[in-house]
């Protein structure tokens, strides 16, 4: 939609930005705003004119959130933080809409990402190292976060559930590898290493129903209690993250597969059905099986709806 400064700044802080004060907007200010959500990512599009705007921190508790803005045209200089970015097309940045903000732009474009935290599952220690700093996005994974942003905005609405869920996670994983590039070419810490290989061993063995700490510490020749520590400043334990990469795999499999609510826990190491409702209604709001009517439903629609009566399908060229 296109609005004055009030609509526009109405408009922002309902899709999850903070307050914005832009000092050079004036009674003819025009900016466009589109919002769209994509699983659990919000994706915003925003076109403004010239601007220099401080956004003021919010409470801790407002930021569940994280963001990465992409330039798409024109050139922005951020502040936040420790961190000071000049973006130019393409470009991107990782920003904590809870956090003060200083920005100066030219007439713009950009694209902005929000991540709910507990998705990115990068430590707050490399959040912070990260904020405010520019990504090239010209070339490596910046590049390719860039391109996924742009067009994902436009496209996002054409997705169904369970590919919105897919493909969330895939967004999701790329600007990790991105910001995880961003953070330089030292050489990652012997812990950071072993880490690293025992979130790849964890997600490769998810269907294992007997995949579990000690099972883990065993597998890579170090006590549990060695494990656990390794674990300890990260934003879940070893429990909890096989836990929660299970759920997430039981609701995309559930949105889509058409399988039942106790195959699919099962073959994701879920071995009693009333113990795994509990947790994924506790993680989403929502019944498993209440997932999968939605689901039905939908699949039926559309297989009773057909193509168009000219035989195409409605909205192509």
């Amino acid at each position: 939609m296109i609005g004055n400064l009030e609509t526009f700044q109405n408009e922002l802080a309902a899709s999850g930005f903070p307050p914005l004060v832009n000092k050079r907007a004036g009674a003819g200010f025009q900016g466009r705003i589109t919002t769209r959500d994509l699983g659990p990512l919000r994706l915003v599009s925003l076109t403004t004119p010239e601007s220099s705007c401080i956004g003021r921190q919010r409470d801790a508790s407002d930021s569940e959130n994280l963001a990465v803005k992409v330039m798409t045209r024109g050139r922005t200089r951020i502040e936040q933080g420790r961190g000071e970015a000049e973006l130019g097309p393409t470009d991107l940045v990782l920003l904590d809409p809870a956090r003060t903000l200083r920005f100066e732009s030219t007439a713009a474009a950009h694209v902005t990402i929000l991540i709910p935290r507990r998705e990115l599952r990068i430590r707050p220690a490399q959040i912070d190292r990260l904020m405010g700093v520019r990504i090239d996005g010209s070339h490596g994974p910046g590049a390719l976060v860039s391109v996924l942003a742009r067009e994902s905005a436009w496209s996002a609405t054409e997705f169904r559930e369970a590919e919105a869920l897919r493909s969330a996670a895939a967004v999701v994983e790329l600007i990790a590898v991105a910001l995880e590039a961003r953070l330089g070419d030292e050489q990652p810490a012997p812990d950071e290493r072993l880490r690293s290989r025992i979130a790849g061993y964890i997600e490769t063995r998810l269907a294992d129903p007997d995949l579990s700490p000690p099972g883990i510490a065993a597998a890579h020749n170090i006590s549990v209690r060695r494990l656990h520590k390794l674990f300890e400043d990260q934003p879940l334990t070893v429990a909890a993250l096989i836990r929660r990469r299970r759920l997430e795999r039981c609701r995309a499999e559930l949105a889509g597969s058409g399988r039942t609510v106790t195959a699919v826990a099962a073959r994701w190491g879920f071995s009693d059905p009333t113990h795994f409702s509990k947790l994924f209604k506790a993680m989403y709001g929502y019944n498993a099986r209440a997932l999968v009517t939605s689901n039905r439903a939908q699949t039926t629609k559309t297989r009773t709806a057909g193509p168009d009566k000219d035989g195409g399908d409605q909205g192509r060229p």
